[in-house]
């Protein structure tokens, strides 16, 4: 009796198709080398397809197979912006708050009640009363509240000086240490703005002087002299002593001095402060003598008179201490 013969045809793509399959096998059996082993870990299972081993590409938001068409991951991570359009509000398409800030007191994290022109009479005066309980309930304690006065003299100093955001950011956290340490009692909470924002600027490498800053603050000299002596004494700040080089870039670009005459500049206040001239004098007044000697020198035309009044001394401070770096 004879056998059934199948009758079941081979295609050329099924013989492809086998072909591809026993390859894949036969390369799986392999053992990879040590080398191998570390690619395939480096790259991860995003590259490969965990079951058949083939290459995946990305399509739209999911990685697929190109040979048995699996999907290998799926939902991938947006790091794009955390917004979206909505027809109904072009204007404002972002869906969430401002980021975290030191600038606030409860770090930006508090909710606000908009304001809207479409809501008219009795519901308009009902959500302004609502406003004004929730601002006052924001501000439980009396800590809080002269937080949130010296947080706001702080920014509204940054502002005016043009000062970054990193220094405005310092001068908060500093006021925080001030007030953990009960510094503030009997003292000025402008006098600690801007204490805070003159240390900060120290710190951070951006030259700004005391009278530069009361000018615009709203303590005196004295005040802000009182609150930088406690915080120096119970926080130990990190300063040092200003020198007359931290403030050469600024009255140079001031001046409109050129590259040259700037270079010259730094190079004189450094053998001013090596030889001692600039011992016991005020380091403002140190960087316009170097400025004005150095433009002398290389017969720029600038007068005393200019170079005080850029760094608001007197043309006697400058007029000595070029004497001084003349002298051989």
């Amino acid at each position: 009796m004879s056998e059934a013969r199948s009758t079941r045809t081979r295609t050329p793509r099924t013989e492809t198709d086998d072909v591809a399959t026993a390859d894949r096998a036969a390369a799986a059996e392999q053992v990879p080398a040590d080398d191998e082993t570390e690619t395939t870990e480096e790259t991860g299972d995003h590259e490969t397809c965990p079951e058949c081993g083939g290459r995946t590409r990305v399509e739209s938001a999911e990685r697929v197979c190109a040979d048995c068409g699996l999907v290998v991951e799926a939902d991938r991570i947006d790091h794009g912006p955390e917004w979206r359009s909505f027809d109904d509000d072009d204007t404002d398409p972002k869906r969430t708050g401002a980021p975290l800030t030191r600038s606030r007191h409860d770090r930006g994290l508090s909710t606000e009640i908009g304001r809207s022109t479409k809501v008219k009479g009795r519901k308009r005066r009902r959500l302004a009363r609502m406003r004004t309980q929730h601002n006052r309930a924001q501000i439980s304690t009396k800590r809080d509240r002269n937080k949130v006065y010296a947080y706001t003299e702080i920014r509204r100093l940054t502002g005016v000086m043009g000062l970054p955001d990193s220094v405005r950011d310092a001068a908060c956290a500093l006021f925080d240490s001030a007030q953990d340490e009960s510094l503030l009692r009997g003292r000025s909470l402008e006098g600690f703005a801007a204490a805070c924002v003159y240390v900060a600027c120290r710190t951070a490498d951006v030259a700004r002087t005391v009278g530069e800053v009361c000018a615009e603050a709203k303590a005196t000299e004295d005040e802000h002299q009182a609150a930088f002596d406690a915080m120096n004494r119970e926080l130990g700040l990190p300063i040092a002593p200003s020198g007359p080089a931290e403030y050469l870039p600024r009255f140079a670009s001031d001046l409109g001095c050129d590259p040259a005459v700037e270079r010259r500049a730094g190079e004189l206040a450094e053998r001013a402060v090596e030889e001692g001239i600039a011992n016991g004098r005020n380091p403002v007044g140190v960087a316009a003598a170097c400025l004005y000697t150095a433009a002398r020198e290389l017969d720029a035309e600038y007068t005393q008179q200019e170079a005080a009044d850029v760094a608001d001394v007197t043309p006697v401070t400058v007029r000595r201490t070029y004497v001084d770096l003349t002298e051989e």
